[in-house]
């Protein structure tokens, strides 16, 4: 595996007694007990981590598919694509600066060469933007103080925005896969997603609203993308281009 202490004040913590990795899908995750605390532990040992959204990226994207992935997390999901489906590439785009060495690190310990992590968010303009980082890594988001979330901020951190449109016009994805945090409602609306066969989008209505998750919905369908139920789960949410 990488040595992480070469990058930035990132460190593994494993715990206290435990294996080095933790197995999910054929994936080997390093055991570090802020990304990976007992119950998420279990529910990777048990197939159950993002299990809608993972049934509904197996079901949609295909092998020479080229994926951008808004939200890269632990690493789980580009990994899962990069790895088990074969892609061509993905572009995994997250905030938190604490998680990137932590993904790469996954990428690099499955032999992952077809995806490309980038330490920045999509956006309408280019900048920077604030961030909160928690004491719960995957709860760190860009609202201070997000609804219904009592994990405070440990700290505020200034992340790249980059122009969605440009990267999308560079890129030219076939697939969108998109867990933001509530972002949604407004990164997806300003962009241009034409280039789009699919996207599975997880919603958060309970941050958004009716108003975010019909913002999300008219922007897929202007996008030509039309909502497609058999691979649509609650809150996760599957379009698609010509069914």
């Amino acid at each position: 595996m990488k040595d992480l202490h070469s990058e930035g004040t990132f460190r593994i913590v494993p715990p206290d007694n435990g294996p080095p990795f933790i197995k999910s899908r054929g994936i080997r995750f390093p055991n570090d007990r802020r990304v990976i605390p007992p119950r998420r532990r279990k529910a990777l040992r048990l197939g159950l981590y993002e299990e809608r959204e993972t049934r509904a990226v197996i079901a949609t994207v295909k092998p020479d598919d080229v994926v951008v992935e808004l939200g890269a997390g632990m690493g789980y999901m580009s990994t899962l694509m990069a790895k088990n489906l074969n892609v061509a590439q993905v572009h995994a785009y997250e905030a938190n600066p604490d998680m990137v060495p932590y993904i790469r690190a996954v990428h690099d310990e499955n032999g992952v060469g077809n995806a490309q992590v980038h330490n920045a968010i999509l956006g309408p303009t280019v900048g920077e933007v604030d961030f909160y980082v928690r004491g719960n890594f995957l709860a760190s988001s860009m609202e201070a103080k997000p609804r219904g979330l009592k994990d405070q901020p440990t700290r505020v951190e200034k992340v790249e925005m980059r122009d969605i449109n440009a990267e999308f016009a560079r890129l030219t994805p076939s697939v969108l896969v998109c867990d933001i945090e509530g972002a949604e409602a407004e990164v997806l609306p300003a962009a241009d997603l034409s280039c789009l066969r699919a996207a599975i989008i997880e919603l958060h209505p309970q941050w958004i609203g009716q108003s975010g998750v019909q913002a999300v919905f008219d922007a897929m369908h202007k996008a030509g993308l039309t909502y497609f139920p058999k691979r649509s789960d609650a809150k996760v949410v599957t379009f698609l281009k010509g069914w």
